[in-house]
């Protein structure tokens, strides 16, 4: 069998068995998969940027809190039902991404990572002075009469984590098949010597930009999903912990794998889960797990599995 087909067997093989988990799960481990499947999605947008193109952004949050303000100020202000306001999250997410690219890329290194973070804390400052509209840190509810889509109930457990994989094998697809065609491998190409790919003639620019755009549109797609299917819009979202989280889902499930950032918000969120209760330091117990992953799995989760065992793992 071909790597490519393993591939394609093998994502689908991981949105059946989500799909399954949807009718075997008790009702609270659906609820924190549903999260866990909108914050992968934000993590494969990540991926796109950071473990396929080597750019290391700290601001990421910018994004996937403009698709979640782009939606619920167009559902709160704006009068308009979830289809089209999570199109307009998503555009939001994507006209940002556009003046980021223009500007961030100028810069490369180190310069970048502070240039993006930069940005995410205007954004965050934005949405703290317009706190009159954004509600600020204390956010605001979207109610449960208006988050319905044809008719189905977004509040409704069963249709929200089905949404959730809707969003997530979207995303999960789009990626893979990305990574298979010339876009993509030039992509991986810049990371690997953006010199050498330069000298073979490629636009370098335009593909580090164009991964800029569509790495910001798929984490402002996860935004929007977040704010439409747990109904709550708030600034905590364009902190800079929220830009942290991608690149630890990332480093730990394997960057430059299509389901790493799936493996790692999985591992991440349930081990603060349950190391929370029985201590208040949880998050010294997940920076433990971290440097030890470091140490002796620097490739993350999927990446030394495909180091060791399965070296087709896409």
């Amino acid at each position: 069998m071909s790597p490519s087909a393993r591939s394609f067997l093998l994502h689908l093989g991981v949105i059946a068995g989500l799909f399954v988990l949807c009718f075997t799960l008790s009702d609270y481990h659906q609820g924190n998969l549903a999260r866990i499947m909108v914050l992968a999605t934000y993590a494969i947008g990540y991926n796109v940027l950071f473990g396929y193109t080597g750019l290391l952004s700290l601001g990421h949050a910018m994004f996937f809190a403009a698709g979640m303000y782009g939606l619920g100020l167009a559902m709160q202000y704006g009068g308009m039902s979830p289809v089209p306001a999570f199109a307009v999250g998503i555009l939001t997410a994507a006209v940002l991404s556009v003046v980021v690219g223009v500007l961030a890329l100028r810069t490369i290194g180190v310069a970048f990572m502070i240039v993006t973070l930069m940005f995410a804390q205007s954004v965050f400052l934005i949405i703290l002075y317009f706190g009159t509209w954004t509600r600020g840190d204390e956010g605001f509810v979207i109610p449960q009469a208006a988050r319905q889509v044809l008719g189905m109930d977004l509040t409704d457990p069963l249709i929200r984590y089905l949404a959730a994989l809707l969003l997530f094998s979207s995303a999960l697809l789009i990626t893979a098949r990305m990574m298979q065609v010339r876009f993509g491998r030039v992509l991986i190409a810049v990371r690997e010597n953006e010199e050498r790919t330069q000298m073979l003639g490629y636009d370098v620019f335009r593909h580090k930009f164009l991964a800029v755009l569509i790495s910001g549109s798929i984490s402002g797609a996860a935004g929007a999903a977040y704010g439409l299917l747990f109904g709550y819009v708030g600034a905590t979202f364009a902190s800079v912990q929220y830009s942290i989280f991608p690149l630890l889902w990332v480093l730990l499930g394997g960057a430059g794998t299509t389901i790493g950032p799936l493996v790692g918000a999985v591992f991440m969120f349930y081990l603060i889960d349950y190391s929370s209760g029985f201590t208040n330091a949880y998050m010294l117990i997940a920076g433990l797990a971290l440097v030890l992953l470091v140490l002796f799995a620097r490739a993350g989760i999927m990446g030394e599995v495909r180091r060791r065992w399965a070296p087709w793992l896409p």
